[in-house]
């Protein structure tokens, strides 16, 4: 008879919420991907480690790869979600944000919010006496990050020192690739059209904690230049939710960004492509690339799952 098997010790994690890359610091993003990699491996391991918390899921946005995949975090866990829909109504506005926060953590034990705005989350947590954890805003988009550098993790023996490069706009996804990258010291390449560039604040930020782990953190609109030698190439759309009357002005814009099988070629032959989904085929991934053998989208999918698993269990296994 085969001998049980036993979760790893959960790591403990100093923040609070999760509500920006750099709530984790390098160690705990360390500790977050290598007990992802357990969750993913021996997912029964786990099956009750969540029994009887519950989480609530405040959504602006739509989503199909967020929504699902936390919901099934958080029931694989052994616990359950509640969804609530805040398209037609925007968190604080039908009440208060914080009158929200204090209904809501006397019935659950963390809440996950997808919003337009930071500050909206910011707000949340500063009232929620339970972990808030952000599941996309127009800043950051840290949970994404998180799948990203897991995958990165399965296809290359060491992600320390690799070069990542990110074309297109520089959104909340670039934002969270550059910072988780820094924190785990992977040289991140962000080329986009001058106008479109990651914010210089934020930039800023990321080049410090780049370097305080041996690695760098690059802007630039010269595109071939920045895929050359590139161990991954990713790009999400180049009009994100929110920016939709910009939409024939951006596609011009980033005309010579696309993702195609000449830019794959001018990256390491085992170069992956990398997508956070949904995907245009045809404006910033040739449909060519998004279907290769070098296209990791599919995992960086998948991984969501996992990524989010272990991070709900290190902000409620205290």
């Amino acid at each position: 008879m085969a001998l049980e098997q036993k979760p790893l010790p959960i790591p403990s994690v100093a923040t609070k919420h999760l509500l920006r890359d750099t709530d984790l610091t390098t160690d705990e993003m360390r500790e977050l991907l290598k007990l992802a990699a357990d969750v993913k491996a021996r997912p029964k391991s786990y099956g009750d480690a969540l029994a009887g918390q519950y989480g609530a899921m405040l959504f602006e946005k739509p989503s199909l790869r967020t929504r699902v995949t936390f919901e099934l975090a958080m029931k694989q866990l052994g616990g359950d979600a509640v969804f609530q829909d805040h398209k037609g109504d925007r968190i604080g506005e039908r009440e208060p944000a914080r009158d929200m926060a204090r209904n809501l953590d006397r019935w659950f034990d963390v809440v996950i919010a997808r919003t337009f705005s930071q500050e909206t989350l910011d707000l949340l947590a500063k009232w929620s006496s339970v972990p808030l954890v952000n599941a996309l805003s127009g800043e950051y988009h840290p949970c994404q990050a998180m799948a990203d550098y897991l995958t990165l993790s399965e296809r290359f023996d060491e992600i320390e020192g690799l070069k990542v490069v990110y074309v297109g706009d520089g959104n909340n996804v670039a934002v969270s690739l550059m910072l988780t990258g820094a924190l785990l010291g992977v040289n991140v390449v962000v080329a986009s059209p001058k106008r479109y560039q990651t914010p210089p604040r934020l930039t800023a930020q990321a080049r410090e904690l780049a370097a305080a782990n041996g690695a760098t953190v690059e802007l630039t609109d010269a595109v071939d230049e920045a895929v050359a030698g590139a161990a991954a190439i990713y790009t999400d759309v180049w009009t994100s939710m929110g920016w939709e009357r910009e939409t024939q002005e951006r596609r011009i814009a980033f005309a010579d960004f696309q993702v195609n099988d000449r830019m794959m070629e001018l990256a390491r032959p085992d170069a992956i492509f990398m997508h956070c989904l949904p995907a245009l085929r045809g404006e910033e991934v040739s449909d060519s690339v998004i279907e290769s053998k070098q296209s990791a989208v599919f995992d960086q999918a998948e991984n969501r799952l996992h990524a989010q698993k272990a991070l709900l269990l290190m902000l409620l296994s205290r």
